[in-house]
């Protein structure tokens, strides 16, 4: 942000906190308020300083993916490669049917545009900020991305799912709640108690077996069951 959009260093941190507070991503806030980049750029450079060498392989959980019967889908705000590297880092690679990412959702080729100074105008999100009530407007943003529901209303449809009978376990509650309005059944990840829009919580993604024994019955009994009087799957999808 400083060095690609030239925004000044003291700045950037409560843009970020703002951009992701009401766009959803710092990505999709800064392209809504005019800001225009290389999506690729973008991503290699907040992906490229994560410390990826800290991930281990997950044996437990690469076991209960492969052992319960359902259909198992990446759902990520990523890119595809940081997904991807991601799980190779887990060995969990294999254990997912595919990955719906960044590219999947967006034309890549809308945002790589070099930044020109002189014909951009950017939205003041500051004035926004400190005047919520003001008559601005806040801009939409072209990003598509979780929770917009745009975004999953793609993935009902590339991955052919019905969200009345997908599970959706996510991290994000803003995800989660607004999954569940369009009717997915969801289950929090890192947190054990339930909140509205949350059909199941879980602490550890390792205690889907316990909270969730039904998903490992046979497929052709599955449908219509419901799990513990919170979720009824048929497809799985995975945050």
């Amino acid at each position: 942000m400083i060095k690609k959009l030239g925004i000044e260093e003291s700045k950037v941190p409560d843009m970020c906190a703002s951009l992701y507070k009401l766009l959803w991503t710092t990505m999709a806030g800064l392209r809504a308020i005019g800001y225009k980049f290389d999506y690729d750029d973008f991503h290699s450079f907040v992906h490229g300083r994560l410390p990826y060498q800290k991930l281990r392989p997950d044996p437990v959980l690469r076991n209960i993916l492969l052992n319960v019967p359902v259909r198992k889908i990446v759902l990520t705000n990523a890119d595809k490669a940081h997904a991807s590297r991601v799980l190779s880092r887990l060995e969990l690679e294999d254990c997912f049917e595919s990955i719906i990412c960044f590219e999947t959702l967006n034309e890549v080729d809308k945002g790589n545009v070099p930044v020109d100074g002189d014909d951009t105008e950017v939205f003041d999100i500051d004035e926004y900020t400190a005047c919520p009530d003001a008559d601005l407007v806040l801009p939409r943003t072209p990003v598509v991305c979780k929770p917009f529901e745009e975004a999953f209303e793609q993935v009902f449809k590339i991955a052919s799912i019905s969200p009345q009978k997908t599970l959706f376990f996510d991290d994000s509650i803003r995800n989660l709640q607004n999954g569940k309005r369009l009717g997915l059944h969801t289950v929090w990840v890192g947190s054990s108690h339930r909140t509205e829009g949350v059909d199941c919580a879980l602490e550890s993604i390792h205690n889907i077996k316990e909270a969730l024994p039904e998903l490992w019955e046979d497929n052709d009994k599955s449908e219509g069951i419901k799990y513990s009087k919170k979720v009824a799957i048929e497809t799985s999808v995975k945050a």
